[in-house]
């Protein structure tokens, strides 16, 4: 019997500029849909209660969200990056939430981010962890893993009124 992997190679770019380079992101996807994906119930209410907490106290006006499960492969990473699409700005705050039990750091993996002083600051993906950023303003990378790291990935949006009614 042949074996299903509901994961695809992700790459980078959106729409017709979307190709894939390995030596870019070696990570895989599994993209998320409410209506599909019912048993997430508990995750759905997170991510509502987590966008109308940033609208409430940070004035965001977010109005969407976009989240997949990513697996890296052992030997994968992410090159230093933003999380946004060349030409598109409606990506606003990015969230991961780490799904690795018993991770240690010789696993590598390790979130890394670059401040405003271009000081980098290692995260470690150990489970459970929640890692929220302005996905427009903080660059970061995924540090090459050497045991299979997995998380839930995302971001919530601003999209304009128009565009809202538009994607129903």
């Amino acid at each position: 019997m042949k074996k299903i992997d509901a994961f695809e190679q992700a790459g980078i770019g959106a729409l017709n500029q979307h190709i894939i380079k390995k030596k870019v992101r070696g990570d895989k996807t599994y993209w998320l849909n409410k209506e599909r994906d019912v048993a997430l119930k508990n995750f759905w209410e997170l991510l509502t209660e987590t966008k109308n907490t940033l609208n409430r106290y940070c004035y965001l006006s977010l109005s969407g969200e976009e989240f997949h499960l990513a697996h890296y492969p052992s030997g994968s990473y992410y090159l230093r990056h933003l999380d946004q699409f060349e030409g598109r700005n409606n990506r606003m705050i990015s969230m991961i939430i780490y799904l690795n039990e018993n991770w240690e750091s010789k696993n590598g993996g390790q979130l890394e981010i670059l401040d405003k002083n271009k000081k980098i600051h290692l995260v470690e993906p150990i489970a459970k962890r929640c890692v929220l950023f302005k996905s427009d303003k903080v660059p970061h990378a995924v540090l090459k893993a050497h045991k299979d790291r997995y998380s839930l990935t995302g971001w919530f949006l601003y999209q304009p009124t128009s565009l809202s009614t538009l994607l129903g």
